[in-house]
């Protein structure tokens, strides 16, 4: 299947999983927006997820790399990700916990180990440009963020400031190209 096939597909699953939404929302950064994309609506839809999941391995495919999920939003695609994959994974925590072992790193990971970052919805990329900050603070080597929805707000810049590359299955202009 082509990129563009997959795309479309995946636009259609989000789209029937009725997890793009319009009206006016408060961003977790703070600003507005007139549309909403409900990443819990579709991580929680099992036909959009194993759609997500194969297509996050097709990209993926060509390197071993451990992957990374951000927690929260991020643990059911890396999960079932990995598990396309038959692959381990990593959780990276916004902050270390103040109970248990006080990770803010989950899971096993070697130092100079390559990771490739997986996120829902990248906004600023702030959240995931921590987690890859979180992650090289652990010995891990980090040059790739995939996102389900580049919302096109400074993700690419924010990354690219921390020598990332963020790949998106689909961006916000994509998505909403015939809805607004």
């Amino acid at each position: 299947m082509s990129d563009d096939e997959t795309r479309e597909e995946l636009i259609a699953a989000l789209r029937e999983a009725d997890a793009v939404r319009f009206g006016e929302f408060e961003l977790s950064h703070g600003g507005t927006s007139e549309y909403y994309v409900d990443k819990y609506l579709f991580e929680t839809d099992p036909a959009c997820l194993r759609q997500i999941a194969a297509a996050f391995a097709d990209r993926l495919q060509a390197t071993d790399a451990t992957l990374a999920g951000v927690a929260l939003g991020a643990v059911p695609l890396v999960a079932v990700t990995a598990a396309e994959l038959d692959r381990p994974y990593v959780i990276a925590r916004k902050q270390a916990k103040a109970y248990g072992t006080g990770n803010r790193i989950e899971g096993r990971l070697a130092a100079d180990e390559e990771v490739v970052v997986i996120e829902d919805i990248a906004t600023t990329g702030q959240s995931a440009a921590d987690a890859v900050e979180a992650l090289r603070e652990a010995g891990a080597t980090v040059d790739r963020v995939l996102v389900v929805v580049d919302r096109e707000e400074g993700a690419t810049e924010t990354l690219a400031d921390h020598d990332v590359i963020l790949e998106s299955l689909v961006t916000a202009g994509e998505l909403l190209a015939d809805r607004r």
